[in-house]
């Protein structure tokens, strides 16, 4: 009998040891989550862009295509890529962080760039194509959707798992795997919704009574306020959330004075402003990281466009070398 009880303590401490991890994982899983908020965002309101033009019969089909796309980025490369370098070359996070704060820099300065020179890409029409050439077209959307994601999902999961750090490395991984599925729920089912809200707006203009019908009608209005809306939040999500991991990532590596004095002028914000501390500090932090984002981005976008005019005026030298001989 006094065995028995044995076993019965050990197993009560096995499933109390076990409820903490749950614990522990759980509140991981959400620190990181939230952590990660700005990208998630940025993520959001990239995608609807990519099914813009389409069939509406085949949007919801791509988005899970290109969600499944997602989650295998992130938990068959990025999530083993993160686990090793986090546990055999931890010093390396903060620069791969940096590099991707700096793509989402430029990708927000690009994006900027397009809206006040007017060289903003339009929705391509679906038109009518061949069951052949929907299907390629189709293919090139969930291939090009997929790269972009690459990279948000690279810096979600690399975020997240600075955020747990301190936790073991099977922990780390099951956090990382709760995130990596969380996350990719959460941000295309919201854009299932974001894409499909004209759909269900015309089918409820259709039905009978006037409030039901003009709601329907409304939201068919308001899908193109909605897109254009998501355009400027994801740019400028790109934009915060890259100056601000360069913020953090360049005090990490010793170069103190860009983030101190932004966070000295977030704490005399916050403390000169009452009740509305919290909001006003976190939005002086936010304004002076999109500002950085801006000027980082706006120096790479240069760069990238000389670097494309030197190729492209090479390549011309060279077709006309080529005739002349």
């Amino acid at each position: 009998m006094t065995g028995l009880f044995a076993l019965l303590d050990d197993v009560a401490a096995m499933v109390k040891l076990a409820a903490s991890s749950l614990d522990d994982i759980a509140a991981g899983a959400g620190r990181a989550s939230v952590k990660a908020a700005g990208v998630v965002v940025d993520d959001a309101a990239v995608t609807p862009r990519y099914v813009q033009g389409l069939k509406p019969q085949r949007e919801l089909s791509i988005i899970a295509r290109i969600a499944k796309g997602s989650l295998r980025n992130k938990l068959l490369v990025i999530l083993p890529i993160a686990l090793l370098l986090s546990q055999f070359a931890p010093f390396l996070l903060t620069p791969i962080l940096m590099v991707g704060g700096t793509y989402l820099c430029f990708e927000g300065a690009e994006k900027l760039w397009e809206k006040f020179s007017g060289h903003e890409e339009k929705a391509q029409e679906s038109g009518e194509r061949s069951p052949e050439d929907a299907a390629a077209h189709e293919k090139q959307v969930v291939a090009a959707a997929t790269r972009t994601d690459f990279i948000l999902s690279a810096e979600i999961m690399v975020i997240a798992l600075n955020e747990v750090a301190d936790q073991g490395l099977v922990s780390r991984a099951v956090i990382l795997v709760v995130v990596a599925v969380l996350i990719t729920a959460l941000v295309y089912g919201a854009v299932a919704l974001i894409v499909k809200m004209d759909d269900a707006g015309l089918a409820l203009a259709k039905r009978p009574g006037r409030a039901i019908a003009g709601l329907g009608r409304g939201l068919v209005a308001a899908m193109p306020i909605v897109l254009a809306v998501l355009s400027w939040v994801g740019m400028i999500a790109m934009l915060w959330v890259g100056g601000h991991i360069l913020l953090v990532g360049a005090d990490e590596l010793g170069l103190h004075a860009p983030y101190g004095w932004v966070h000295h002028l977030e704490v005399v914000v916050h403390d000169a402003t009452g009740g509305f501390g919290v909001i006003l500090g976190w939005i002086t932090n936010t304004f002076f990281s999109a500002v950085l984002g801006v000027l980082v981005g706006a120096v790479v976008v240069t760069v990238v466009h000389l670097v494309g005019a030197l190729r492209a005026r090479r390549a011309g030298v060279g077709t006309c070398d080529a005739r002349v001989h």
